[in-house]
């Protein structure tokens, strides 16, 4: 990735720098007995037991970029609530985006989230998605539950192999997408569902953080794209979100997060969530956060990767 200008020296030592994980104390605000967490080593957790509880900001490397994949579809949908009527584990996803040079929280990006439902379908792309009832993989295709076992390895390309190519919509659904700004501490929230999985890829969601724009009536205009990422989760998580319907009726086979082509084996630098919520009872909700550091500067809109 192309830095901005300034002593290599200091460059690397500020894109280095982590400080009190305050990403932590959002996924811990709540838990009680029988809750589960999970983070990243990348989470300076140390250093917030020191501080009591971690009452800082944190600051992280640069997120890690990757493709944008072949189902993205331009910010058209300004809510904070994507779900409209699809079943599934509630997921409540917190973010922040800051600089990752000055740690300075980056006010009004507009953040952008999509991801399949829970049996792998996306939106606008319903007769392209290979999860779901009917198309490859899906519910009563002859396949097995998921379990905690690989299933074999993904595909190297196109759709499933996550893919940069983009594909042109095949329908008019937008379910499980939408924008936000962000506040002036660089926070969104959504209110989603906890994503499936599809053959080749391991769950993930999408994401893109704009700059320089402004809202408009026809939806974000103007600006550039700062970050185009993923989004990932736990294999535990993953396990016991498969105990849960509308999942646990999923036949698709499915891919690790080890084995995942995408994700990077980075921790919080690649888009791993932390991720609460009570094991026994999953399915009432989870919270997911992460703090993403970009460089505003910078251009990455993934098609590149």
């Amino acid at each position: 990735m192309t830095e901005t200008q300034g002593p290599a020296h200091k460059k690397d030592m500020s894109r280095r720098r982590v400080v009190l994980a305050g990403g932590a104390v959002i996924v811990a605000a709540g838990i009680g007995a029988g809750a589960v967490a999970s983070a990243s080593a990348d989470e300076d957790t140390a250093g917030a037991a020191k501080s009591g509880g971690g009452h800082g900001e944190a600051c992280y490397r640069l997120t890690s970029e990757t493709t944008e994949g072949p189902y993205y579809i331009d910010a058209d949908k300004f809510r904070k609530d994507i779900t409209e009527d699809k079943e599934g584990i509630p997921l409540t996803l917190r973010l922040k985006v800051i600089d990752s040079d000055t740690c300075k929280p980056v006010a009004h990006a507009a953040v952008d989230i999509w991801h399949c439902d829970a049996l792998g379908i996306y939106s606008g792309y319903e007769a392209m998605s290979s999860g779901g009832p009917g198309g490859p993989g899906g519910p009563g295709d002859g396949g097995t539950p998921p379990t905690d076992a690989p299933t074999g390895p993904p595909p190297s390309g196109g759709p499933g192999g996550g893919g940069g190519g983009h594909s042109e919509p095949t329908d008019d659904e937008r379910y499980l997408r939408g924008t936000q700004l962000t506040d002036k501490h660089g926070y969104v929230e959504f209110k989603t569902i906890f994503p499936g999985w599809y053959q080749g890829r391991c769950v993930h969601i999408h994401t893109k953080v704009h700059v320089g724009g402004k809202m408009t009536d026809g939806g974000y205009e103007g600006g550039h794209t700062c970050h185009t990422g993923q989004f990932f989760f736990a294999e535990s998580a993953v396990l016991d979100s498969a105990k849960i319907e509308p999942y646990s009726t999923s036949t698709t086979a499915r891919t690790t997060l080890t084995e995942d082509t995408i994700y990077d084996g980075s921790g919080v630098t690649g888009g791993l969530l932390k991720l609460s919520y009570r094991k026994r009872h999953m399915a009432r909700g989870v919270v997911g956060s992460i703090t993403m550091g970009v460089d505003p500067d910078e251009t990455h809109d993934g098609t590149d990767l």
